[in-house]
Formats: structure tokens, sequence, C-alpha cells
């Protein structure tokens, strides 16, 4: 298995995006800056060493250097050593709702965003069991299947967002139905499942889809996210806001926590229903509700000892920095010669 020890400083790779665009810009000023010295053969025998064509591998030298160097900084790592590690724990899955109205700013910073926050909180307090997730909107998708890597449940839920699932909507009962498949149905007991969203379901009845999992041992807890009043769905374009959604009318539409059905499903599954709010109780109570259930003895084999890679990609950034200072702009004097060896002697 491989992770990075330091994922912040993969952000460093958008930098590339500005140095590309700063050396398209260079290149037309260039361009310019030697025309004005007049036509194209009256440059090329005034400058006979000039070899543009280099300026292209220098710049690609340099930036897959400097693309090394970020991947060096973010430390990779492989996993080296298995071991069978023995917990006493239930099986928690979480399922987030990443539809466009989680974008709603009524929660600062978003819906989205604050559910994240709090399933990263809650992961580290659900040390001692299995974490799963589960993505939905219009369609549900097991984003990760049961496991005690909580690092590798973080890295997911960092990935979270609305582009993940191409069809729109609240399908909560699909969510449900495939947490049903991912806790399997071996025992009927040490299953929870914890639904994020703001209650807007416009598919199937997920009530009699929560009376299947209660019956199936599966207690779910419901948490709302939003307000009853309703909040405008920003629009997006290159991450930028460029207006809130609209109806047929040109209205903006509003998207509004449904409490009701989120009560009702937290009701037929045993579980409960909060609303999240600005203070920390939300997830105390949540907590203290899973780790009062019966456990059960959970054994997996995981990664416990990993081994640093960066040395490779260093490696590699001062052997392509190397090569990018040793590449010259000027043509060899040698090989000009016989360029120009080789035009005269033409009749």
């Amino acid at each position: 298995m491989m992770r990075f020890e330091n994922m912040a400083y993969l952000n460093l790779l958008f930098l590339a995006v500005p140095l590309l665009v700063a050396f398209v810009v260079f290149l037309f000023w260039r361009k310019r800056a030697t025309s004005r010295l007049g036509e194209k053969p009256l440059i090329v025998r005034l400058m006979p060493y000039s070899a543009t064509g280099r300026h292209y591998v220098k710049f690609i030298f340099a930036l897959l250097a400097f693309s090394a160097l970020c991947v060096a900084l973010a430390n990779p790592q492989i996993g080296t050593k298995y071991e069978k590690v023995k917990r006493q724990g239930v099986d928690v899955i979480v399922a987030i709702d990443v539809s466009n109205s989680m974008l709603a700013e009524d929660v600062k910073p978003n819906r989205l965003e604050r559910a994240r926050l709090l399933v990263a909180r809650l992961i580290d307090k659900l040390q001692n069991d299995r974490i799963g997730l589960i993505v939905f909107a219009g369609n549900a998708y097991l984003q990760m299947p049961l496991t005690i890597d909580h690092a590798a449940a973080k890295l997911f839920l960092n990935t979270m967002s609305p582009e993940m699932v191409p069809t729109q909507g609240t399908a909560i009962a699909d969510a449900i139905q495939l947490a049903m498949q991912a806790f399997g149905s071996d025992e009927k007991k040490y299953k929870t499942l914890i639904i994020i969203t703001d209650g807007e379901d416009h598919e199937q009845d997920p009530l009699t889809i929560a009376e299947e999992a209660a019956k199936e041992g599966i207690i779910i807890h419901c948490i709302g996210i939003g307000s009853p009043q309703g909040a405008p769905i920003p629009v997006y374009k290159n991450n930028v806001q460029i207006d809130f959604k609209r109806d047929r009318q040109g209205n903006i539409v509003l998207t509004k926590l449904n409490e009701t059905i989120l009560q009702q499903i937290a009701a037929k599954a045993n579980g409960e229903y909060i609303r999240l709010s600005a203070g920390s109780d939300d997830l105390n109570r949540l907590f203290t509700a899973i780790s009062s259930m019966e456990k059960r003895e959970i054994e997996e084999r995981i990664f416990t000892d990993y081994e640093d890679q960066f040395q490779y990609f260093l490696a590699l950034a001062m052997m392509l920095l190397a090569l990018e200072f040793f590449i010259t702009e000027r043509r060899s004097h040698w090989l000009q010669q016989w360029q120009l060896f080789k035009t005269a002697g033409k009749p």
C-alpha cells in the first residue's frame, strides 16, 4: 500500500499552471521583441547561435524537476509490514449527501464542508471501530468498504464533492440499501449507519428501507445539516461562483432542511436524530450512542510499517535540474559552422 505522509505539499503542484502561463507569455514577448529587429532571415543571420527550441526543453525539464520536488516533499511511503490487529468495536458506515444542495452556505463554510469536518472528528474518536464511507446524491456509491485503516478513511473523505455523483438528487433509500449490502447479513448487531444530509429526498420512500435495515440489526442515526428556512444553492464555474440555482421561471431555488423525514428514519431504525449546530455536543451525543453499543472482536490485517520513498523523487529532481543547467540556449559553434558549410555547398 502506498500513501503520502504530507499530503498538503501536493497542493504545490497547482503552481505549475501559473508557471506555464508565465512561460507562454515570455515566449510571446520574446517573439514580438525579436520581430522588431527585422524579417526572419535577417534575424537568423544576426543571431546565428540562437536556439529557440531549447527554451522548450529547458522549461520542460525545470517543470518536471519542480513536480518531482513537490512529490518528494509529500514523502510517498510504501507499506512493508503486515500485522494482525484485534480490537473491540463495532462497524460504522457513514453515508454523506454530496448533492448540489449541500453547497448551500446556511451552515458555514457550507453544508458539505461542515459534514466532512464532523466525520473527520468522529473518525478520530472511533479508534477501535471499523469505518466505511458511502456518498450519495441521485445514486449511492460505496466510497470505502469497512476497514480499521482510519488514515485511508480520511483520505477518501477529503475527495468528496458533488462532481463524484453524476446524477443529482438525494437518494437516502439507495444509501440505506447499499449500507445493508456493505454490512452483510452474518450478524444482526454491531452495525451502525450514520446518514448526514439536508433531508431533501427526491426518490423512493426511505422509511420502508429503514424498517428493513432495522430488522437486520442496523441502527441508523441521522444528522440533519442546514436550516429549515432554507438557503440558495451556489452555482460555480471554474471554482468561481457565478450565480445561484434557479427554476424555470428564473426564481432562486431555496434548499431547506427536512427534519421530519430524518426524525422518522432514525425512529424506525432505533437511532437518534441530531441537528448539526455550531457546538460540539452533536459529536459527543453521536459518539456516546455508538460507544454504548455491544461490541465484538474485530481482527484485520493492516500495514503497520512504512518505508520512505522521497529520496527517489529528490534524486530525479536533482538530475532534471542538472540537465536543465547544462543545456545552453545557444547552438554549438561547430554545429553552426557545419550547417553554414552545407548551405554554402548548395547550388
